[in-house]
């Protein structure tokens, strides 16, 4: 039987600005990534994401981001591997603390924004990440990219790796995500994700934005919860995956650890 996870990036509200759907998004995912207040975020508000998720029983991640809260984390930043390392090992620490508060333990490290395409392409900072994901607690999966930095880097660190693909983002042949930049970029056509999706899943390649088939079959789908249509494209993606007898679970059932 084929099985997957859906994740959404969330907590990424700040003080009195709201952002994303969250508690709707969370209804129809298995695994959330919650910011910890570097590039989106608060303290009140990832206590808060993750009470949510405790009580939806939805598994906690950490996404940690750079500090750059004006650039929503979405600007490439020049830090060296030990500033990512640091940036990172604050993060999870954070949220390692929230989640001891609610009894859970953190299922896994998915890094935001463009310090999560740096890291893809950069073997040092993939480095840098996948050290801070084995030292901030025993167990950790490191979440990202097939194919890329991330996966050798987890594996030289002796960390759980899952591969991660995206429901609502197009693909370059290569296999990396189209930049926000470009147009079609994001994918707003709800059926044209689902039956993405549920292609990734059993099929094991998505299309690429030039046609091209691109082998990837994830552990993990994103859904992000700030997209336009973020709710109903959940609810949707979760109801085709059930018809098509797809096992929705969170990332650590999915890895069987």
């Amino acid at each position: 039987m084929f099985s997957v996870d859906l994740n959404s990036d969330l907590g990424e509200s700040f003080g009195v600005y709201v952002l994303g759907h969250d508690e709707d998004v969370m209804k129809s995912i298995t695994s959330a990534n919650i910011a910890c207040g570097f590039h989106a975020g608060d303290p009140q508000v990832m206590l808060k994401t993750v009470q949510e998720a405790v009580v939806k029983g939805v598994a906690v991640g950490a996404h940690p981001g750079y500090p750059d809260l004006m650039g929503f984390g979405r600007r490439e930043m020049a830090c060296s591997p030990d500033e990512v390392y640091a940036y990172c090992l604050y993060q999870i620490g954070a949220i390692q603390a929230a989640c001891k508060v609610y009894g859970i333990p953190l299922q896994h490290v998915k890094p935001h924004g463009a310090m999560y395409n740096q890291l893809a392409k950069n073997p040092a900072l993939a480095e840098a990440v996948a050290r801070a994901v084995r030292d901030g607690g025993e167990g950790l999966i490191l979440l990202g990219l097939a194919g890329t930095c991330f996966e050798k880097a987890a594996s030289e660190a002796e960390i759980p790796f899952a591969v991660e693909a995206f429901a609502d983002r197009a693909y370059q042949s290569d296999g990396t995500l189209v930049p926000r930049k470009q147009p079609g970029a994001v994918i707003h056509d709800i059926e044209l994700a689902a039956s993405r999706v549920v292609r990734m899943v059993k099929e094991g390649v998505v299309e690429a934005i030039d046609g091209t088939l691109v082998p990837l079959r994830p552990h993990s789908i994103c859904l992000h919860g700030d997209t336009q249509g973020a709710v109903a494209m959940a609810a949707a993606i979760w109801e085709i995956l059930v018809q098509e007898g797809i096992s929705i679970q969170n990332i650590k059932e999915v890895l069987g650890i």
